[in-house]
């Protein structure tokens, strides 16, 4: 039987950022203290013993606002619920205002052994525009502290096309990240999303037109690779053998259970997802929940997943689709967005900026 991933979702931020759609809400000691005893009900009632759970991932939200004590509690209920592997990724996400030496010590001591850290960037007027609780000079002691307390499995995300970024902010920050003592960069496109305090003219009329973002994205991909940072998905790099084992979960349909306000799951052949309620959340027995797909992981979602990772999609394993996704191949491979090798077509890091138009151009 495979293996199983978990998945917490920490609502809790100090302060929203301006361009987040993610479900949060500000952090309350009250409010987080009713969080914890729910997510251990939620454990309890999911519990499964009979598979090995390989992969934590606590997200959110700002998970480093909770306590390594409330984390802890966390963890020992599911090492008692789960039969959680001796090697599992244990990942953080953080925010490095967060973070300091003492925690980071701590952090380690509970079994966390993965840091995905909110750089952002390292330009300052860039953390500014962001409206990000730290500076440049603060990221990098966060990053060098989570080393100094033992750290070897360490995510920086970096964002890119923000309002007034050009070729020189974006070299300094994947510069800077390439001196650092990381292993995983997380590189993403700034989109705004509707009803956000991102979404109106003067922050996009700020932002870099689509041939400028383009060119920021192939830039940042040929840093990072030349820094050692393969890309092994549309917007993840990695040193060899620290790819994200959580996150290839979602990429590869693989099972996972998703606990807390808004989070979703891939389990018991169905997709589901919690509601964005922290207060029900709280106070229910278990978390309510939707089901967003009773069958879920066919061939068309499968295909658009795989051709988010570099090791492409194998149409050996689809015979039947096989000859019509070929046919539509060649204009891909002569403009530079794609390539086939044998039975599995992947994108290039120009198709994979192009992701959506070209994956969809494919498959449907």
């Amino acid at each position: 039987m495979s293996s199983l991933g978990l998945y917490f979702h920490v609502p809790f931020c100090g302060r929203k950022c301006g361009y987040c759609d993610f479900y949060s809400v500000c952090y309350r000691k009250e409010q987080a203290e009713l969080y914890i005893q729910a997510v251990l009900r939620n454990i309890r009632h999911y519990s499964d013993l009979s598979r090995c759970t390989d992969t934590v991932y606590f997200g959110g939200g700002t998970p480093s606002l909770l306590s390594p004590e409330q984390l802890s509690m966390i963890l020992d209920e599911v090492r008692r619920c789960f039969r959680l592997s001796e090697n599992a990724e244990i990942t953080l996400e953080a925010n490095p205002s967060t973070l300091t030496a003492e925690k980071l010590e701590k952090l380690r001591k509970i079994g966390v052994n993965r840091l995905s850290i909110g750089v952002q960037s390292f330009c300052d007027e860039e953390l500014k525009v962001l409206g990000r609780t730290h500076t440049a000079a603060r990221a990098e002691q966060a990053v060098r502290e989570a080393a100094r307390a033992g750290f070897g499995n360490i995510s920086c995300d970096l964002m890119l096309g923000l309002p007034g970024q050009d070729a020189r902010s974006l070299t300094r920050s994947v510069g800077k990240m390439a001196e650092l003592p990381i292993q995983h960069v997380s590189a993403y496109i700034l989109k705004i999303e509707a009803g956000t305090p991102f979404d109106c003219q003067q922050i996009r009329s700020s932002l870099p037109d689509e041939d400028a973002q383009s060119e920021l994205y192939l830039r940042a991909v040929e840093m990072l690779e030349n820094a050692g940072f393969s890309q092994y998905e549309v917007s993840n790099f990695a040193r060899p053998g620290f790819e994200s084992r959580h996150n290839c979960r979602y990429w590869k349909c693989q099972d996972y259970i998703g606990i807390g306000p808004a989070a979703h799951s891939c389990f018991g052949g169905v997709r589901f997802a919690a509601e964005p309620d922290l207060q029900r959340f709280a106070e229910s027995p278990v978390q309510p929940v939707t089901v967003t797909d009773d069958r879920p992981c066919g061939f068309e979602e499968q295909a658009m997943l795989r051709l988010r990772l570099r090791e492409g999609l194998d149409l050996t394993k689809f015979p039947e689709k096989r000859s019509a996704i070929e046919k539509k191949l060649p204009p891909l491979i002569e403009a530079g967005y794609a390539e086939i090798d044998g039975g599995t077509v992947r994108l290039t890091a120009r198709g994979f900026f192009m992701s959506n138009s070209v994956i969809t151009y494919l498959i449907f």
